[in-house]
């Protein structure tokens, strides 16, 4: 780790023995690290874009300039997470050719088969975990489509990412493929979604009795 490693280490060193499941606190921190990393790159280059843009003297929304970077590092994250994992990353992947019968394509299969394990948090961390991490796509994503946001559009987005996720775990054999992640996803990106316009009808209804 670049970043967090004196964190990590002292977490480690004073919680390593008590926290269950320590390796995905690994994982998170590790994740957390290499997204710096890459964001680092991405903030290079959208200064060198903002500032052409200055000088253009075209506007720039610093607010919607804000939300963008946090949606950029949140799905780097997200990658990071899901398929870059462990020793893995951009530099050392290659596809591996594998048969299409490899991925789960039945729906709840393997979800229903970790209810059986002899901890519930495998079960608890694949169906909330696929949920909850999808749900700043769904916000993020109607956001950022400003006058353009459609509820379905939006949601493609989601669906979008999350195939392109599953089907990098596949070609780069850095995970499980399952029909069952492209599903919570989904559901984690219409929550957002959801969230999104309560957040806009709130704001109107705020906005109604400012100027009242």
């Amino acid at each position: 780790m670049v970043f967090l490693q004196p964190l990590f280490d002292w977490i480690e060193s004073r919680f390593g023995e008590s926290i269950n499941h320590f390796p995905l606190v690994e994982l998170i921190f590790h994740s957390i690290d290499q997204t710096f990393v890459y964001f680092i790159f991405w903030l290079i280059g959208r200064g060198v874009f903002l500032a052409v843009k200055k000088k253009k003297k075209q506007p720039i929304k610093w607010r919607r300039e804000i939300v963008l970077n946090v949606f950029i590092f949140y799905i780097l994250l997200l990658i990071h997470l899901t398929v870059f994992r462990e020793d893995n990353s951009i530099m050392n992947v290659s596809i591996v050719m594998r048969p299409l019968s490899e991925i789960n394509w039945i729906p709840f299969v393997e979800t229903a088969k970790l209810t059986q394990g002899t901890s519930l948090f495998d079960y608890y961390y694949n169906l909330y975990g696929n949920i909850l991490w999808f749900v700043p796509m769904g916000f993020g994503a109607a956001y950022l489509m400003k006058r353009k946001y459609t509820f379905l559009r939006s949601l493609g987005i989601g669906i979008a990412v999350s195939f392109l996720i599953e089907t990098m775990q596949f070609l780069f054999f850095t995970g499980v493929s399952d029909i069952d992640d492209l599903i919570f996803n989904t559901i984690g990106t219409m929550i957002g979604i959801v969230l999104f316009e309560i957040s806009q009808w709130l704001y109107k209804k705020w906005q109604n009795k400012k100027t009242t």
